[in-house]
């Protein structure tokens, strides 16, 4: 298995949850950071996303991904 895959985004968002539930499915390690309640993972996912605020912000293997439509 490779790095821990990170993903930004809120609770509320059904997309962040989405994309929670699948790589779980998948039995990938991830580390959530809920950008409403954090505002330093918020600053994080604007970096990854240079300046975007929609969600999820995924960061996998180097590779930055805005959005999820499921697999």
């Amino acid at each position: 298995m490779g790095e821990k895959v990170i993903i930004f985004g809120t609770d509320a968002c059904p997309y962040t949850t989405a994309a929670r539930e699948d790589y779980s499915k998948r039995n990938v390690a991830l580390e959530y950071k809920n950008v409403k309640e954090d505002k330093s993972a918020l600053d994080e996912m604007l970096q990854y996303s240079r300046g975007s605020r929609d969600q999820p912000v995924i960061v996998e293997g180097g590779k930055v991904s805005i959005g999820f439509g499921g697999t």
